[in-house]
């Protein structure tokens, strides 16, 4: 309960995180799905949605699914079955492979590993970057060297060194998956994230930068993995005047409906980014008085600025404490927390969230190991980089709907609660 004197008044209307931004092309292209009645998983704006994707990401082929997990869980098989060859008995492409994954992430990034049999293995993660560390990568590879695939995430549109990641994945003869689920736009030494993976997978969410309200893409460079994961993704049918299947498939095909909600967005991802960006700077320049810091922006990359976070400086942490469901803190004059800073933005009628909790925290892999630069963090004492984030750090109000008066009201609190 956010318990530090708060007289600013709770905005009517609620502030989102991240929502949709919709402008009128939209509705066209979804029209003309209705008007030609094509309603399902084939038509125009899916095909236009795919080569828009491929060339916007700098990668040749892109395969239109009805989410971005869909498009990782392709990527994962793909890459099994390129590594491993395809099971006879089918258990999963990675059936009892051990795969380097991000720790600091959203679950949907590693889960298809173990969709398809893997093991996930945790990379720690760079206190200046918030994304992998290329160090403890090097260091995992050393520890188990028969690690053939590293899937990885740039988190909330600020990536880092990926060309450092994939260098060294070139060096073990290891294959990238890159989730640029929340990083559509951001380049780094001004080549798109998504063109780093041997495979890579984008996100048309409801809160990403641009959106289908759902949706995303498998990119690759191959067109005969692209044909494979578009015949996966509609139950694996052959060429035959019956219902055939001779493997395992899915149902993951985009509609013609969602692809023309993409379409019209496409077009304004730039003019999105801008936005974004120019929330990130306000926050930046109305909080450097606070004992704060926001999102790094690693060297040689450009974000598209998607989630504004911070995070506290340790001196300035009042206590918290955090179990896995509920969080509570004791207020203190001059410190704050995320719990803190997160009740009182919630008390303005405004969204924010904690950042992403480190997967080696979560219960489902509480079993999994994590390496950081000196080793195992579960066992080498080294510091946990991703829970000191997480201890500290929080996502603010980032839609760029908000104005730079309501942004002001959210800093305002903010600053408060170090009073």
């Amino acid at each position: 309960m956010y318990v530090k004197s708060n007289k600013i008044k709770p905005f009517s209307k609620k502030i989102y995180l991240a929502s949709p931004t919709m402008h009128g092309e939209e509705l066209k292209y979804m029209s003309s799905a209705y008007q030609t009645n094509w309603m399902s998983t084939v038509g125009e704006n899916i095909n236009e949605v795919e080569k828009i994707s491929a060339k916007k990401s700098g990668m040749k082929y892109a395969v239109a699914l009805c989410n971005c997990t869909s498009a990782l869980h392709l990527c994962v098989k793909l890459a099994g079955e390129k590594l491993y060859g395809r099971p006879k008995v089918y258990k999963g492409a990675l059936s009892g492979k051990r795969v380097f994954c991000s720790d600091m992430t959203f679950a949907a990034t590693l889960n298809p590993v173990v969709y398809e049999g893997g093991i996930p293995v945790f990379i720690e993660t760079d206190e200046k970057t918030w994304n992998m560390d290329p160090k403890a990568l090097e260091k995992a590879f050393k520890i188990y060297p028969d690690v053939k695939l590293v899937v990885l995430a740039e988190l909330y549109g600020f990536p880092g060194r990926t060309d450092e990641i994939k260098k060294i994945c070139a060096k073990h003869n290891a294959l990238l998956i890159e989730d640029s689920a929340e990083a559509l736009g951001a380049t780094i030494d001004n080549k798109e994230c998504g063109s780093f993976g041997d495979y890579s997978a984008i996100s048309f969410n409801g809160n990403k930068i641009i959106t289908g309200s759902s949706g995303g893409c498998l990119l690759t460079n191959d067109i005969a993995d692209a044909d494979k994961a578009r015949k996966w993704s509609t139950q694996s049918r052959e060429n035959a005047p019956w219902d055939q299947h001779e493997e395992i498939g899915y149902n993951d095909r985009m509609s013609n409906v969602i692809a023309g909600v993409v379409r019209g967005q496409y077009p304004h991802l730039k003019e999105h980014i801008k936005q974004k960006k120019a929330i990130y700077e306000r926050y930046k320049k109305g909080l450097k008085d606070l004992p704060v810091k926001m999102n790094p922006i690693t060297d040689g990359t450009n974000p598209n600025y998607w989630l504004s976070a911070l995070i506290i400086d340790k001196k300035a942490m009042c206590k918290q404490v955090r179990d896995n469901l509920k969080a509570s803190y004791v207020s203190e004059k001059g410190k704050s927390c995320p719990t803190e800073i997160l009740d009182a933005i919630f008390s303005l009628n405004a969204e924010g969230r904690p950042i992403w909790k480190p997967m080696h925290m979560q219960p489902t892999y509480k079993s999994h190991d994590c390496i950081g630069v000196k080793g195992s963090i579960r066992v080498s004492g080294a510091k946990d980089v991703g829970a000191d984030i997480f201890e500290r750090g929080l996502c603010l109000p980032s839609d760029n709907k908000m104005t730079s008066a309501e942004q002001e009201k959210i800093i305002e609190v903010i600053k408060r609660c170090f009073d």
